[in-house]
């Protein structure tokens, strides 16, 4: 009963002290904080991966390369404001604790923009929805990470980044198949998935408080010159954590090139209508799920255990490149299962293991949020930029309406490669 009561007290207290948290965290914590990375990845990934296309064959069909710059823009706007909500975050004191309200601030925000999507009259108000939408769960999703950063001890970094990091992986194949189900209504194909992921993010601090954070000492004033100096750090000062930010930032580059447009890549080459890829994608996703929760587990597991986090990243990394590879080569569905099972394997690895990374390198723990938005540049500016290179990348030696997805695909190998190289041969302070 006691070590109960401890625990639930660790679980409500907010750390803004800057110390290194201890306490693990208990089962029950983690189970929720799991159902709600379940709901933030489904309402994101869901419009991104199946819902934004559809609407673009409805609005603009044959201009699939649009849906980088659609996605593009919305990464940029959410680039430019993540660091103000990092401080505001961090020096937040309401008996809400610092990150619940803009958990909630960013639920509201995804699911407005979902419906603006669902019910725009042309690819304008797509980008515009998206740029609310994406936005809105990109900062719930940024409270959910930052929490973890709060409160989870080293010895558990592993073992829960792949835990909620399967969940990112489960969701949107489920997401999709929901979608799918839903897909004679263009509305319900954004507000169904979005509505059930606002849903399970909302329960998580009702059910798990994150305690109030009137009693932390006053986190200052908000001026031009510190929303400035949030948007960098100290590369000499903090060397591990500036390597780690930029081997994340060039492997989630080949990461993007090869997801971005992966709905209109199976249509290309399985010669099938946009809107009849969902079931594939589905059942691709499926599959995957198995691939996904080995590589999540082990990977946080045995990096736990083995206190071995780099060679885990590198070998994500590989699995990464040979699972391009396969894709970019691939004209049939057995060998698109075949390299899409390999890179979703490899990413479960390396995002769970590097994320584990990212929360022992943060450089000054009452200064979490701000840190977790600078991190999240190393994924956001790729999702940015690389959206907006590959549908360049894709029209280089196109034939007719082909896209040269071979190209895009091998191309985002060689930045995955490099980018687990960074991280294994330049980060010292983490086996």
């Amino acid at each position: 009963m006691t070590n109960n009561l401890s625990e639930l007290q660790q679980e409500s207290a907010p750390s803004g002290s800057g110390s290194e948290p201890l306490q693990p965290m208990s089962r029950s914590y983690i189970f929720w904080l799991m159902l709600a990375s379940f709901g933030a990845s489904m309402a994101m990934m869901v419009p991104l991966s199946y819902g934004i296309a559809v609407r673009m064959t409805e609005l603009a069909p044959g201009h699939e390369e649009v849906l980088g710059y659609i996605t593009g823009s919305a990464q940029l706007v959410y680039l430019v404001v993540s660091p103000l909500i990092g401080i505001w975050s961090d020096r937040t004191r309401s008996r809400f604790g610092r990150r619940t309200p803009f958990l909630y601030l960013g639920t509201v925000m995804g699911l407005a923009g979902l419906v603006v999507i669902g019910l725009a009259p042309n690819l304008l108000i797509v980008g515009v929805g998206w740029v609310l939408g994406m936005t809105g769960w990109s900062i719930a999703g940024a409270a959910l990470q930052t929490v973890q950063a709060d409160k989870l001890p080293e010895a558990q970094r592993g073992k829960v980044s792949a835990l909620t990091g399967l969940m990112t992986q489960i969701a949107p194949v489920l997401g999709i198949g929901v979608a799918y189900a839903v897909s004679s209504s263009t509305l319900l194909i954004f507000v169904v998935p979005g509505a059930i992921g606002a849903l399970m993010l909302a329960l998580f601090p009702l059910i798990k408080p994150e305690g109030s954070s009137k009693n932390l000492p006053a986190g200052g004033h908000v001026t031009v010159k510190s929303v400035v100096t949030s948007y960098g750090f100290n590369v000499r000062k903090y060397p591990d954590f500036a390597w780690n930010w930029l081997g994340r930032f060039v492997f989630f580059i080949g990461l993007y090139f090869n997801t971005t447009f992966g709905t209109f890549f199976y249509a290309q080459r399985l010669d099938l209508p946009v809107r009849e890829v969902a079931g594939i994608v589905a059942t691709v996703g499926m599959i995957g799920v198995l691939a996904a929760a080995t590589g999540a587990i082990l990977g946080g597991f045995l990096s736990d255990k083995l206190q071995r986090r780099r060679l885990f990243v590198m070998i994500g990394s590989l699995l990464f490149v040979v699972g391009a590879v396969a894709e970019a080569t691939a004209w049939s569905l057995p060998q698109i299962i075949v390299g899409a099972v390999l890179m979703q394997l490899a990413i479960a690895v390396f995002a769970t293991v590097n994320q584990a990374i990212v929360y022992a390198v943060i450089p000054e723990r009452d200064q979490a949020g701000r840190y977790m938005a600078v991190i999240q540049f190393a994924q956001k500016i790729p999702s940015a930029v690389a959206p907006l290179i590959a549908g360049v990348v894709i029209t280089i030696g196109a034939v007719g309406d082909a896209k040269n997805y071979t190209l895009l695909y091998l191309t985002g190998a060689v930045f995955a490669l490099v980018g687990g190289l960074i991280i294994l041969l330049k980060v010292k302070s983490v086996r």
